[in-house]
């Protein structure tokens, strides 16, 4: 009898613990899709980011290149 007990509690560990891990995975795949979007969206936004960076500079550079003449 206390075999079967033990029996039962090992399918039922194994039980939660399936599911627990099908519900992590699911949720690290939703937020890898979620991530792969955002970037998709931040793209565009970094690509301007990084041109006024680069023309920021080059104002810098000219800027310093006027002034020491």
């Amino acid at each position: 009898m206390l075999l079967v007990v033990w029996i039962v509690v090992a399918v039922l560990a194994v039980l939660v613990l399936g599911g627990i891990s099908f519900g992590v995975l699911g949720a690290l795949q939703r937020l890898t899709r979620e991530l792969r979007g955002l970037e998709g969206q931040l793209r565009p936004v970094l690509t301007e980011v990084q041109a006024t960076m680069d023309r920021a500079a080059a104002q810098r550079a000219d800027d310093r290149t006027t002034t020491s003449r």
